[in-house]
């Protein structure tokens, strides 16, 4: 049966709002921001048309060290995949089994993830205080004193300082999506398991990880294009400091913005990073469904 064309209209009309906001908020910007990355602008002058200067810039200035910002990015993406969500996931299935207390555990890991970013930095900057910061009081309550640091103030440590809160907001998050699929695990499948006499550890590795395979793609996106994008918690520890040690993308690109008046080339870092979040959102795409044809 045809549709009449008032039904389409209707529909269309329906739409119609978030569509415009959708490009409004996201396309437009995108766009923007790719015409203004082949740019020289200042933010208050006529923009000069450049060409591709400014990426040609972006990797061979040595002002700007771009390649240093990415690799913490990179490494940042790393932990989150090898130690954030397999953690994240042990916790998942150990909650899905029913222990006392289910709930409130649930509400326990997942509240970092509600808590003002702002509010998480401060927090861990008062843990990090060289003078009265928790971390270096134990260590000197353990005899460990010569272990103690200006934790981000030391380059040598101030990128492992910060990383930690990040991955530890953001447990909770994958954490609760993961739960969320395996409570969506069949229980026959499991019950059929156990009658076969498979262990908890073989029914987790080969009914219940493969059965919420969706669900850890997306938390492996999510964790991925989330470290090159990260930037507020670091800005509030580090701000890209000591020493540009701490810098990823988004803080060097704030920083030629806002610091330097670089608009154009602040644009081509965020061009860079919306291009890097599709390529790897791709990749791991392509990684889950060669897993699933196997």
């Amino acid at each position: 049966m045809k549709r009449p064309f008032s039904y389409k209209l209707n529909i269309f009309l329906f739409l119609l709002p978030a569509l415009i906001l959708f490009i409004g908020v996201l396309i437009a910007p995108i766009i923007l921001s790719g015409y203004y990355s082949l740019t020289e602008w200042n933010g208050l002058t006529t923009p000069v048309f450049i060409g591709l200067s400014n990426y040609k810039e972006l990797f061979t200035s040595k002002s700007i060290n771009i390649m240093r910002a990415l690799k913490n990015a990179m490494l940042l993406a790393a932990l989150s995949t090898c130690i954030q969500l397999p953690f994240a996931l042990w916790l998942a299935l150990k909650l899905s089994k029913k222990p006392r207390g289910e709930r409130a555990f649930l509400s326990i890991y997942f509240m970092p993830v509600l808590i003002s970013t702002v509010v998480i930095g401060q927090l861990w900057i008062k843990i990090y205080n060289p003078d009265y910061g928790v971390l270096n009081l134990f260590l000197r309550a353990v005899g460990l004193e010569s272990w103690t640091r200006i934790w981000l103030g030391d380059k040598t440590t101030a990128l492992w300082a910060a990383f930690v809160p990040i991955l530890w907001q953001y447990v909770g998050y994958h954490m609760l999506l993961m739960y969320a699929g395996i409570k969506g695990v069949p229980p026959e499948l499991n019950e059929a398991a156990m009658i076969d006499g498979c262990t908890e550890g073989q029914v987790n590795r080969y009914i219940i990880i493969p059965y919420i395979r969706p669900i850890l793609r997306v938390s492996v996106i999510f964790a991925v294009t989330g470290s090159l994008k990260s930037f507020d918690l670091i800005y509030v520890l580090t701000n890209g400091g000591p020493n540009h040690a701490t810098e990823v993308p988004s803080t060097l690109m704030i920083n030629l913005l806002f610091l330097r008046n670089r608009y154009g080339m602040g644009s081509t870092i965020a061009v860079m990073l919306i291009v890097l979040c599709f390529v790897f959102a791709i990749i791991i795409n392509m990684i889950f469904k060669e897993d699933k044809g196997r």
